[in-house]
This record gives C-alpha cells, structure tokens and sequence, in this order.
C-alpha cells in the first residue's frame, strides 16, 4: 500500500488538501496531510526553512511509513524536495505541484519574481510574516468564488524565515524519482530550474489545465494525477 504525504504550499495547512483524500482512500492507499509549523493549527510554532524539512522527515519517521509518495505543492516544494531526499529508502516518488524545488544555498525568496528584496521587505513590514493573497488575487486561477472564499478563509500568515532560509541538498535533486505537475493557468511553462530537471531519465512532467491550486480547483482530477505518478514508480 502506498503512503501519500501531502504538503500545501503558502498560508495553508492539512486542510488544503480535504477533497483530494477521499479520491486516494479509495483506491486503497495510505494518506496523511501534513501542516507545517507556524500555519494553520501550527501557527504559533516558531519556524525557520529547515523546521519545515524536520516536520515532513520527523512524520514519517514517525509513523515509519514506507512506499512514500511525498507530494508538495508551491513553496512546499523547498522542504519537500529535501525531505524526500533525507527519508531515503522510504520513498516510492515525489511529486511537486506547481511548487519551487530546491536549490543548494539558495530560498525560495531568491526565486521570487519580484526580486528577493521585494518580498523581504513585504515579510519586515508586516512582521516577519507573509500575509496571505486577498481574494481578488485568487482571479484567473480557475477557481469559483466559493472556492477562493475557502482559501482565504482558512488562510494563515506565513512564517518569513521559512522563505528566506537557504535549502540544503545532499545530493543532485536530478536522482529522485520525480513527478512535475504544471498548472496551465499559472503558467504555460515550468521554471528553469525545474526544465533542467525535466531533462533527466527520473523526473516526469504532467500538464493540468487549471490554475496554482488544483486541490480546490480540480481535486479529482489531481487525486488521478498523483494516483498515476505513484504507479509509475
């Protein structure tokens, strides 16, 4: 039996993730969602970049599960990318929705769109914390207005030192076995990053036709994608 371990990116917790569970219990596998520290029910948690690596690697030991499909999506991506590295023979794949990947010495604000700058000076301004997006910056992602009610609704400040802290890899990313999945309506393309990845025998892209947060948009159809990639490992 597989284990999924889903990881949800900015502001959200192992809420996010409520309508893609029942599709993968189903179809017999283990799930367990995961809440990162300092969001959601974890939101008083002190956290810097590498918590968020112990979170994900200290669960599974845990619960020692095995055949793991860890799944992170946005800035999960970062902790998720390391973890699966650090949890070693335990993992079957891991799939990385529409997320960052890490990057040796690098975070996920050095990616930022803006410029690192730009969002370090967000994250001072509203004390050391990420404000979750306003409904209206949910347009053109697929989403009805329930939805994006939902995500704002159950959104939470994110922990700024989890964004600006520097990823650690152990090895080449290139040599997990790795699923990409590319939400259209965020962009026609992955990162370079990830393209240089693609490049490799390990890693997969799939392409879905909705926007950065399938689990609300499209869930079923994401519960299939991440059932598939689990079958190709």
């Amino acid at each position: 039996m597989t284990q999924f371990v889903l990881v949800a990116g900015a502001w959200l917790g192992a809420w996010a993730w409520d309508d893609v569970l029942p599709e993968l219990r189903a179809a017999g596998h283990g799930v367990r969602a995961l809440t990162l520290s300092g969001l959601a029910e974890k939101q008083d948690v002190p956290a810097v970049q590498q918590t968020h690596v112990r979170d994900i690697v200290g669960e599974i030991e845990r619960l020692d599960l095995r055949d793991v499909v860890l799944v992170g999506h946005s800035y999960a991506g970062i902790p998720v990318g390391q973890a699966a590295e650090r949890i070693g023979d335990r993992l079957r794949r891991v799939v990385f929705v529409d997320s960052e990947v890490p990057v040796d010495g690098e975070s996920f604000a050095s990616g930022w769109w803006q410029g690192r700058e730009a969002l370090e000076a967000v994250i001072a301004e509203h004390d050391g914390r990420w404000p979750p997006l306003t409904a209206g910056e949910y347009a053109g992602q697929g989403l009805t207005e329930e939805q994006t009610a939902r995500i704002v609704g159950g959104g939470t400040p994110h922990p700024g030192a989890t964004l600006t802290g520097p990823a650690r890899l152990e090895r080449p990313l290139g040599e997990l076995p790795a699923t990409y999945v590319k939400c259209l309506l965020d962009g026609p393309e992955p990162g370079a990053a990830v393209a240089e990845l693609l490049k490799g025998e390990r890693w997969e892209l799939v392409r879905m036709d909705t926007g950065h947060w399938p689990m609300f948009s499209r869930p079923r159809e994401l519960a299939g994608v991440l059932l598939r990639s689990a079958a190709t490992a």
